[in-house]
């Protein structure tokens, strides 16, 4: 274990550092899922949302699913 201090003014060091701890601890496919929890996206989610569902009622959406399971029993 590394106990020489770390210059924690320097981002990229500190960015660095943190990368190799989750590599190590995560593994790389637990280090790219922590990554993905940050991802903010992009665009206007309730704007696209309006435009591909529009105004539909919670009520419409439960019938919807209802009805979609009573199909497919």
């Amino acid at each position: 274990m590394n106990n020489a201090p770390i210059n924690v003014k320097d981002p990229r060091v500190v960015r660095q550092i943190g990368v190799d701890a989750l590599l190590k601890s995560l593994g790389p496919v637990g280090m790219i899922n922590f990554f993905h929890q940050f991802d903010t996206g992009s665009g206007n989610y309730t704007k696209e949302r309006l435009e591909i569902n529009g105004d539909i009622a919670v009520d419409d959406i439960y019938n919807e699913i209802v009805a979609n399971r009573e199909n497919t029993l």
